[in-house]
């Protein structure tokens, strides 16, 4: 009897284990539509620093395989083994459309106004859950007193143009309303002026901004913006040298 108790007990250790089947797949199998696992020690009466009990908490794995809700466990990921609760949600390293002669996307600030503004891309992205994000970008711009789309000219005339760039967040992305319009994120922008030399070539411009936004499916609007004198005719493309975006969200 004792043989066969030693025979069999290491068959049991290495069955594997099916709740709500008889034919498991795994070495713990848990079947059904609608079947759910417990771990009371995570729950927010025991781990009310990382579960609040409000919202769900982030599970993580340890290098030893150990389930946790602790996110500066050892883990072996990070610095000192800590998982900062970040996700990176897109990196796009051309947002904008190069086109023709790599000028980007064109917005004229003709003679017969001071401001004008254009979309220079649209951009869509998935959130999992409501989060803080935060929106990275970086634009090249080049700078023309013609009309960019018929011909590259420097500027003589010994006055300053301004451009502005901004993003908007189109919630659901069902359009941008009044609200969501008037909204700007990552503002920033530079100052150009030039004597009888011109500058020819790229600028670069940087930016980023924050916001909470909810679970689903939401759109950036990429905005610029030209401020020049009266009578005096801008034209400026975005995008064509190299443009970056990167999308995070914060938990």
């Amino acid at each position: 009897m004792k043989k066969l108790l030693l025979l069999f007990f290491p068959a049991v250790l290495n069955a594997q284990i099916g709740i709500g089947t008889a034919n498991p797949t795994a070495d713990l199998h848990v079947a059904g539509n609608t079947s759910t696992i417990r771990i009371e020690s995570l729950n927010a009466v025991n781990s009310p620093v990382f579960n609040d009990g409000v919202k769900p908490a982030h599970a993580f794995v340890t290098a030893l395989g150990d389930v946790t809700i602790n996110p500066s466990i050892n883990n072996g990921v990070g610095p000192n083994g800590a998982i900062a609760p970040i996700n990176f949600l897109m990196t796009n390293q051309n947002f904008i459309p190069n086109g023709p002669n790599n000028r980007g996307v064109i917005v004229n600030n003709d003679t017969s106004v001071t401001t004008a503004t254009g979309l220079i891309s649209k951009v869509t992205f998935s959130s999992p859950a409501a989060a803080l994000i935060e929106v990275k970008y970086g634009i090249t711009a080049m700078v023309s007193k013609t009309d960019l789309n018929v011909a590259l000219t420097p500027f003589n005339d010994i006055s300053a143009r301004v451009f502005k760039i901004y993003f908007c967040i189109d919630i659901n992305n069902d359009g941008l309303d009044a609200t969501e319009l008037s909204k700007k994120y990552g503002l920033n922008g530079q100052c150009y002026a030039s004597d009888d030399q011109g500058i020819l070539g790229y600028s670069y411009t940087n930016g980023h901004g924050y916001t909470n936004i909810p679970p689903g499916n939401h759109a950036l609007y990429f905005f610029a913006e030209i401020i020049d004198g009266i009578s005096k005719y801008t034209s400026i493309g975005f995008g064509g040298g190299a443009d970056l975006l990167r999308i995070r969200i914060y938990n």
